[in-house]
């Protein structure tokens, strides 16, 4: 490179998806006000390189679907409960973006229009080109769908280069760290690795509908501050997850 030439981004249009596990920081439930300020500190980083930016965030931190499901309600009910609590969740992340002075707009799947903007697929894109930061809520609106999921459909509906998952790990191992203290990290995987092996870092689903779209896949740990940041300028950190095992 040049002398005085600036390194250009891998990707140029990415879907961020953060679980509400990790928005509520080290407590295990509701925000942690400063872990979503360095997420969204994270974010304007990114932006200033020109990045468009879309992000899914999940609800965990507030009410899990399947939790609900399986303490006797109706399932359907529990996730809708599920999607109204990603958007508490984007709203949150929307007022930390905005006290940064990063221009944001809420999308959601269930609309609301009192708090958001019901999604829309051109409209969405179209305030991405315009440098805004797009926060899509209430998973895809409809139940029996993780989040992930709803990352994966939106990461192909604006045609993201890829689907950059942020969690609490280092990236995907070949079992619990948490429980193996000998678990391994693995640098790169294939689709069907994450389909075949059982990993349990993305549901089955979301990881078939990035298959079948050539969406590549990062998993890495968004709470150490400028790793977003690395894994957008494609440096070698978490985990990388794509069809085939040439160079990443």
């Amino acid at each position: 490179m040049a002398s005085g030439e600036r390194e250009q981004p891998r990707f140029r249009r990415v879907v961020l998806k953060l679980s509400g596990e990790v928005l509520a920081g080290s407590v295990g439930y509701g925000i942690d006000t400063e872990v979503v300020e360095s997420i969204a500190r994270q974010i304007k980083d990114v932006q200033a390189l020109g990045v468009q930016i879309g992000i899914v965030v999940g609800g965990g931190n507030i009410w899990r679907g399947v939790a609900g499901s399986a303490k006797g309600m109706d399932r359907a009910t529990a996730d809708y409960m599920g999607m109204l609590a990603t958007v508490i969740n984007a709203l949150a992340l929307q007022d930390a973006l905005e006290k940064l002075g990063v221009v944001t707009r809420v999308q959601t799947a269930i609309e609301m229009k009192e708090v958001a903007e019901p999604y829309i697929r051109r409209r969405a894109i179209r305030h991405l080109e315009k440098g805004r930061v797009v926060i899509f809520a209430a998973g895809t609106g409809n139940p029996y769908f993780s989040t992930d999921t709803a990352g994966a459909l939106r990461a192909a509906e604006i045609e993201a280069d890829a689907l950059l998952k942020g969690t609490k790990e280092e990236g995907v191992y070949d079992s619990d760290p948490r429980t193996n203290p000998e678990a391994r990290k693995l640098d790169e995987l294939e689709y069907l690795d994450l389909l075949n092996k059982g990993l349990r870092i993305m549901d089955s689903t979301a990881t078939s509908l990035c298959m079948d779209n050539n969406i590549p896949i990062v998993v890495f740990d968004v709470n150490s501050y400028g790793n977003f940041r690395r894994v957008v300028m494609g440096e070698n950190i978490g985990t990388f997850v794509r069809g085939d095992r040439g160079d990443r």
